[in-house]
């Protein structure tokens, strides 16, 4: 028998565990990041769309993007497409909802003859929504014939 005598601990031990606060705090920031920017990167083809101040993105049902360089190739989902891989995407789409809306961004550069064609592709395959993406501004280009309304 030991009276008073009373067992003491060694001490604290030194801890050998991660500590994952911080890591899972970068963590976050960067899905944050990712969240913020992902929208940004719709598209990878380099365009210069024109200007208008009368621009208002407009959500559809559904779309389909198709996509013309200043060269004059289209693009359907950022891959290549010739005439005939186009006519049957279109088909595919308007029988999948025949309300499918054609965005279509050109670059300022393409002739109007091409937007013709890819037009009139989208109408023979029974596809009547199409709509222009184009940049919006808030200031008419210099140079450039104001617009009037009658």
């Amino acid at each position: 028998m030991a009276f008073g005598r009373l067992d003491r601990s060694s001490g604290s031990q030194p801890m050998s565990d991660i500590n994952m606060t911080p890591l899972i705090d970068v963590m976050l920031v960067l899905v944050v990041i990712f969240i913020i920017t992902a929208p940004l990167l719709a598209s990878s083809i380099k365009l210069d769309l024109p200007n208008t101040n009368a621009a208002k993105p407009g959500e559809a049902s559904q779309s389909v993007t198709v996509v013309v360089d200043a060269a004059g190739q289209t693009y359907l989902k950022d891959q290549p497409v010739n005439q005939d891989t186009l006519v049957r995407k279109f088909e595919e789409a308007k029988q999948l909802n025949p309300d499918t809306e054609v965005q279509l961004r050109a670059d300022k550069l393409v002739p109007y003859g091409r937007i013709v064609e890819i037009m009139g592709v989208a109408h023979k395959a029974g596809l009547t929504h199409i709509g222009f993406v184009a940049d919006a501004t808030d200031r008419a280009q210099p140079g450039a014939p104001a617009l009037t309304q009658p």
